[in-house]
């Protein structure tokens, strides 16, 4: 795959942009994890969704170093038309250091919606206090969970799914490859949003992005410094897939990648090297579009290109899955 860039960005994307360099805030640089948290949390770019659901129920979970969150999604069924569905286990982005449950609700809530599966949002343990990898394990705890738990939510254990945005998507990837390595609970699909897969800092699209889109190189050196304890880890192939010298035997894939992301081209090689070993893998590139784009559906910031990006990956599922 060579993904391209426009020549701009959407004229939507740009507005936030100009937004977005506007607002008078601080860099992640200059504040504590904690402090990002809550400025992620304040700067969400879309409202509420308006997507009703069945049920959405917040629990917890055991996981390898305390209690994990997760939050439910039920899109509801027709008498026993969903027995047996598919279950989508949802990653949130945010680098491994911040975002939560509440800043990816609305994807979570039309993914929801959109499939009919249920849809499980894990709320992992984030850097720096919950370091490589033990966010990542939070997430294979979660999948073992789900194997056990997906008859209770009228759901098939073997039709799980791992998705997941940005740090999500590598933490969706990462999850998927070590389950084929332990020899732990079968993985059906992965869903990959422009995922972080490998050392983005060797690529055109690093060089390109990495300033005025969002998503900036300052930004992605603040996150690894915070998830990687000890430099070594990041040559760990739980930490970077990519990395990994057999990817045979994965589940097939999805790929969505944006052209104005400092993330497109690794996203896009891990997409080529999973079809390379043999894995079918379904590739969606959005050439005018940012990092961030998929969780902007909902007003005021409610892309026309998100809901493409939905249906394409809906659809993946769909011809896969039923």
């Amino acid at each position: 795959m060579t993904p391209t860039r426009a020549d701009e960005p959407h004229p939507d994307v740009q507005a936030f942009l100009e937004l977005y360099e506007s607002l008078d805030t601080l860099s992640f640089q200059e504040v504590t994890a904690r402090e990002a948290r809550e400025m992620f949390e304040q700067m969400r770019v879309s409202g509420e969704s308006d997507v009703e659901l069945e049920s959405v129920e917040d629990r917890t979970i055991d996981g390898p170093n305390g209690e994990v969150p997760i939050r439910i999604y039920e899109p509801g069924t027709e008498g026993d038309a969903g027995e047996g569905r598919p279950l989508v286990l949802y990653f949130h982005g945010g680098g491994w250091v911040i975002g939560s449950i509440e800043t990816h609700d609305n994807a979570c809530r039309k993914l929801a919606d959109e499939t009919g599966y249920p849809v499980v949002s894990v709320d992992y343990g984030l850097a720096p206090e919950h370091p490589f990898p033990e966010g990542l394990y939070d997430c294979y705890a979660s999948l073992e969970w789900a194997a056990e738990a997906a008859s209770k939510l009228n759901a098939d254990p073997d039709r799980i799914v791992l998705a997941g945005d940005s740090a999500g998507g590598n933490l969706a990837a990462a999850t998927s490859l070590l389950a084929r390595d332990r020899g732990g609970p079968e993985v059906a699909y992965q869903l990959l949003v422009y995922p972080g897969t490998g050392d983005v800092t060797r690529t055109d699209a690093y060089e390109e992005n990495g300033v005025g889109y969002f998503l900036t190189a300052d930004d992605m050196a603040w996150f690894r410094g915070h998830y990687f304890e000890r430099e070594i880890d990041q040559g760990n192939v739980y930490a970077m897939p990519r990395l990994a010298h057999d990817l045979s035997g994965l589940p097939p894939a999805t790929v969505i990648t944006a052209g104005f992301d400092p993330l497109r081209d690794d996203g896009a090689t891990y997409a080529e090297r999973l079809e390379e070993a043999g894995v079918s893998v379904s590739y969606h590139h959005y050439e005018d579009m940012i990092h961030g784009f998929f969780n902007m559906v909902a007003e005021p910031l409610n892309l026309e290109a998100a809901h493409e990006a939905y249906d394409a990956a809906v659809a993946d599922l769909e011809a896969a899955l039923e």
